[in-house]
């Protein structure tokens, strides 16, 4: 998922080090974008490929039935791979390629962000041998979404459909297509490995932190660089994510990353949210909480921070002035034995009523469901097991 120019040497690492988490995670996160030979949705219902594929329940399939599974994939290839393109971009560091799909009859490709940055000059290839120039319309470093325009018949576009990536079950089969290492419409197969998982965005915020970014599918189907982009696929065909990075385990010989087998990929109600405005206004705006948080609470940092459970947010931090701060929320401020964690804080223990075990369960319901100017209910556990319920109005990130 790495960005490559030639000959490819940048990767672009992303460490899972959120604005609302105080450690940071030692494993390397590569972005898979352009590369010179790494080949790495609206307002309205985007169209569905023109003809149907095989209707799949997840764990329908019977264990040992490969010839109908083989049926699938080779039917789900056949119409999906035609909308989706390969990205060519120049800029000043050289060139680069990635992957996107075709999100409807208007022309307009989505990809990440990663993979156009930068770009002065912009090429989308489909796979029929179209070649056409792109103009890049709106962006999203949040998300890292980015939409690019073409000019191409309706004849010529295959839009690939959205699927509702909340039905999604860990162990599904997923699809990833894409160009990785040149290798135009490789297609590679795993499962859904967890949901609701958080990377940083490649935004920062006025203080220099990242903000972050949730509702980040997980699996394991191979990824590499020059899948950035592309589509991440039920075996309905449907798009449920974009492929955004992996973690690497190290570098080859010629110094390109090494797949652990864990993937990333932004989530299919992401793109369905933020998508339009791109399309309508060229950008997104995410909603503000203002506290920086643990990831998760051990049983260890329960007893040592004085918490009531080993579930939920803890907070550790509310940005003065901030919307979580006017609505009362406190971060920690006794020392601890933890090293860089006060202790004091408010744990969330739900969002609008929804339970938050991690801090990723909150992160992605903001994410997916709430806008600036929008009221929260937070229900947290303060002091000697005193539950609040505090009501916040969202603010802008900036």
């Amino acid at each position: 998922m790495n960005k490559q120019t030639i000959p490819w040497l940048l990767v672009i690492v992303i460490l899972l080090a959120n604005l609302a988490c105080e450690i940071t995670i030692p494993q390397q996160y590569v972005i898979t974008s352009p590369s010179a030979f790494a080949t790495n949705v609206m307002p309205g219902e985007v169209e569905a490929v023109a003809a149907p594929i095989p209707s799949v329940t997840p764990g329908s399939i019977r264990i040992g039935d490969q010839e109908e599974m083989q049926d699938i994939l080779i039917s789900l290839y056949e119409k999906v791979s035609p909308g989706v393109v390969a990205i060519q971009t120049l800029t000043q560091q050289g060139g680069g390629l990635g992957s996107g799909f075709v999100y409807d009859n208007q022309g307009h490709i989505i990809t990440n962000y990663h993979v156009i940055e930068g770009a002065e000059q912009l090429e989308v290839d489909f796979p029929g041998g179209l070649k056409l120039r792109g103009n890049i319309i709106g962006t999203d470093l949040d998300s890292d979404l980015a939409v690019i325009k073409v000019d191409a018949s309706a004849e010529d576009l295959y839009p690939l459909t959205l699927g509702d990536s909340d039905q999604l079950k860990v162990g599904q089969t997923v699809v990833a297509i894409g160009n990785p290492y040149g290798l135009s419409g490789t297609m590679t197969v795993g499962i859904i490995s967890a949901k609701g998982r958080t990377l940083d965005s490649i935004r920062q915020s006025p203080e220099g932190n990242y903000y972050s970014a949730g509702d980040i599918i997980q699996t394991d189907a191979s990824i590499n660089p020059g899948n950035s982009g592309g589509p991440l696929l039920n075996l309905n065909g449907e798009v449920i994510g974009i492929n955004r990075a992996i973690r690497t385990s190290g570098v080859d010989d010629t110094g390109g990353p090494i797949n652990s087998g864990i993937g990333f990929a932004i989530s299919g109600n992401i793109i369905r949210r933020v998508v339009p405005y791109l399309i309508e206004n060229g950008k997104y705006d995410y909603p503000y909480l203002g506290i920086t948080a643990r990831p998760s609470i051990t049983l260890i940092e329960q007893e040592l921070l004085g918490l009531s459970q080993a579930t939920g947010a803890y907070v550790t931090g509310v940005e003065s002035g901030g919307p979580a701060d006017i609505a009362g929320l406190k971060g920690g401020t006794m020392s601890s034995q933890i090293p860089g964690v006060y202790a004091g804080g408010d744990l969330i223990i739900a969002v609008d009523g929804r339970p938050v075990q991690v801090f990723a369960d909150l992160m992605s319901y903001l994410m997916t469901n709430k806008s600036p100017g929008d009221e929260l209910t937070l229900t947290i556990i303060r002091g000697n097991n005193r539950k609040i319920d505090l009501v916040i109005k969202l603010g802008m990130r900036q």
